[in-house]
């Protein structure tokens, strides 16, 4: 299972949009304190609250917390950040990793930095460096979708699953 961590996030519909999209992925989803916001905030009800029946989520007091739960990621953290060298398509991301997200006003702390360390921080492409960065929830759809993709690929693919499928350059 993938994780996806939210470091003290703030906005309320981006909690609720990456809580739909966990949802949806099968990821778990961990929270840490403190948010910007109330849980029942009606904003994150209407991004995503309809989902949260179904989404594994979990609640940390502070990192410590976090780092000491059984519910964390038993595989590697990466910490998405903007200023990583490595890019989302440079590193293996495995089955039981988790994707950290540092909040919406100022990012991941130095510290979450130098937790993670140097090998563990990526970044999402950019292709317009006079911009600042992605929408929380749009970076941790591309990162979460990553992700999966590259597990995904790792599975062993049965060669039965292809039989009837055209072949490279022809049409359906």
């Amino acid at each position: 299972m993938l994780h996806v961590i939210l470091h003290c996030p703030e906005i309320p519909q981006n909690t609720g949009n990456i809580g739909r999209m966990c949802a949806i992925a099968g990821a778990r989803l961990h929270l840490i304190h403190p948010l910007g916001f109330k849980i029942t905030d009606a904003h994150l009800r209407r991004a995503g609250m309809d989902y949260w029946h179904s989404l594994d989520i979990h609640h940390h007091e502070n990192w410590a917390a976090f780092t000491a739960s059984p519910a964390r990621p038993q595989g590697r953290l990466w910490l998405l950040s903007t200023k990583a060298e490595k890019t989302i398509w440079d590193v293996h991301f495995g089955a039981e990793d988790g994707l950290v997200f540092g909040n919406e006003g100022s990012g991941a702390p130095a510290w979450l930095h130098e937790a993670v360390g140097e090998g563990g921080r990526v970044k999402i492409p950019q292709f317009n460096d006079a911009l600042r960065s992605l929408n929380l929830s749009t970076a941790a759809g591309i990162a979460v979708y990553e992700a999966l993709r590259q597990c995904a690929a790792k599975e062993a693919v049965s060669p039965h699953l292809f039989t009837g499928l055209t072949q490279p350059g022809e049409s359906l």
